[in-house]
């Protein structure tokens, strides 16, 4: 009496199903798998808010304007150091270290005004951090204002946001499911083809009719 044994399929069986599934199903597997990630990180991800507030370089009556757009690029680069962020942090409430990663500036070359932008996970503590920041700039830079001949003045307050300013969920799923997709499209190029896709069609072999005719001729 013979036994067939039902052991575990072999390995090879399992590659060859996947081989023979269609190519646009590596797209589909990709494209959802992606967005499925994308879409959990937006849930899981905190969101984050931002808020900016401004002040202005304003030249004084022995000034010109040219000068205060001077200044104001010289404050944007020194309003994110120690000296200033070590005054803010009394009025914003969080250490030093917490400012330095969360606020940054921006000027303008045409302007002579200066952007400080916080950012956070509390939206009253991003506008906290952003008027604290604009608050120690603009003290530091009137201590010397005798000297600069350029005043700094507050031109707009940061108010608390009333929205997140980091991607949403469905958005971060889209960008998931692209990303999944073209990884789906790279690994469709790479996938080892079918022996009948590498080898191509076989050669054609004349029938016995067009031999014989062939032969008849010579």
């Amino acid at each position: 009496m013979t036994e067939n044994p039902t052991g575990p399929s072999h390995p090879a069986t399992g590659l060859a199903r996947v081989r023979t599934l269609p190519p646009w199903s590596l797209l589909a597997a990709g494209t959802l798998v992606g967005g499925l990630l994308g879409g959990v990180y937006g849930l899981t991800e905190q969101p984050e808010y931002t808020a900016t507030s401004y002040v202005v370089a304003v030249p004084t009556e022995k000034s010109d304007p040219a000068t205060a757009i001077g200044f104001a690029q010289a404050y944007g680069r020194v309003a994110t150091q120690l000296a200033v962020l070590g005054d803010a942090q009394v009025w914003a409430g969080v250490p030093v270290r917490t400012l330095k990663s969360s606020v940054r500036t921006e000027t303008s070359p045409d302007a002579p005004m200066v952007a400080v932008t916080a950012t956070s996970t509390r939206p009253d503590l991003a506008a906290d951090m952003a008027n604290a920041v604009s608050r120690a700039l603009t003290r530091h830079a009137n201590d010397t204002k005798g000297a600069t001949r350029v005043e700094l003045q507050t031109f707009a307050r940061a108010t608390k946001p009333s929205e997140p300013s980091s991607a949403s969920p469905t958005l971060t799923g889209l960008v998931g499911a692209s990303a999944g997709g073209l990884l789906g499209g790279l690994a469709l190029l790479a996938r080892p083809r079918r022996s009948g896709e590498a080898a191509g069609r076989p050669a054609s072999v004349p029938g016995p009719a067009m031999a014989a005719d062939t032969h008849g001729q010579l």
